[in-house]
């Protein structure tokens, strides 16, 4: 009989909403799930702004806090 192998959750707050992903999970997962436009939005990890171009290598851990701003054009 195989075991099955139970995935470990963490907890995040991604724009103040608590949100409880795999652990494992990168940023760029977490991106692409809230289908969020990469190109207009600055990505703020731990009160930090984050390079958008290492999302691929950035893992989350538990308690990890995101804030997404969205670019709105107007003038």
């Amino acid at each position: 009989m195989k075991k099955i192998k139970k995935i470990k959750k963490i907890k995040i707050k991604a724009n103040g909403k608590i949100k409880s992903i795999p652990e494992n999970y990168k940023m760029s997962d977490l991106i692409n799930k809230l289908k969020i436009p990469i190109k207009k939005v600055a990505i703020e990890l731990n009160q930090e702004i984050i390079d958008k171009k290492n999302i691929d290598k950035i893992n989350l851990k538990n308690n990890d806090k995101i804030e997404i701003v969205h670019f709105i054009g107007g003038g």
